[in-house]
């Protein structure tokens, strides 16, 4: 079982940048891996996903600013995230499976296998 710890959460002001790291437990170079976020009231959704050939996926509310990648010597998924909007506040997933998922759909967490705790994202005006 892949456990999946995030880190690199933080508040921070509109217009600024934040570096999401995920470190996992064993090789993640065969997994689908993404980023979901959830705010608050709101279903968990992926904003960006990454394959084994590494080709990746954003949702429409994130392209252009968020960056996903992976470091499969160290076990670990990236999300670099720029040009940071208030509406981007939210806890952030990291997430493995075995299965592509569509972007920005609520059902698409039935398609992943493992999970980390989030860490949570805020960012002000």
């Amino acid at each position: 079982q892949v456990q999946l710890v995030e880190s690199g959460g933080g508040s921070v002001q509109a217009g600024g940048s934040l570096r999401l790291s995920c470190a996992a437990s064993e090789s993640i170079a065969t997994y689908y891996m993404a980023w979901f976020r959830q705010a608050p009231g709101k279903e968990r959704v992926a904003v960006a996903n990454i394959d084994r050939k590494t080709k990746t996926r954003y949702a429409d509310s994130v392209k252009g600013r968020f960056t996903i990648s992976k470091d499969n010597a160290k076990n670990t998924l990236y999300l670099q995230m720029n040009s940071l909007k208030p509406e981007d506040t939210a806890m952030y997933y990291c997430a493995a499976g075995t299965i592509d998922i569509a972007m920005d759909e609520p059902t698409s967490v039935y398609g992943m296998d493992y999970w980390g705790k989030g860490t949570l994202v805020n960012i002000s005006s």
